[in-house]
């Protein structure tokens, strides 16, 4: 059986997925819930199946992954006994490692 993990979210992924829900929401408030709903469901996941995502291929560090969610990319990394959602960012968005 897989290991459980705690799933933690950094105060700047939730301050990412705020600002995507609100820029959706502002064309469509049902197509943010959906999206929002979504993205807390596939970040719960995690917590038995943390290695499922890809490896980042910028960063190369087994330990940081993502999800794609849609047109979003969910970064987290994975410590011994939680996940840390670290970003939500928009595919097309050029990534470095500074964000």
């Amino acid at each position: 059986m897989a290991k459980r993990r705690q799933v933690i979210w950094t105060p700047g992924a939730r301050t990412d997925l705020d600002e995507i829900v609100a820029f959706i929401a502002s064309d469509s408030p049902a197509a943010a819930l959906t999206f929002l709903e979504n993205v807390f469901e596939k970040a719960e996941s995690l917590s038995s199946l943390g290695e499922r995502g890809r490896v980042v291929p910028e960063l190369t560090d087994p330990r940081v992954r993502e999800l794609l969610i849609g047109q979003y990319r969910l970064f987290y990394e994975i410590h011994d006994d939680e996940v840390a959602v670290l970003g939500v960012m928009h595919g097309a968005r050029e990534f470095s490692k500074g964000e």
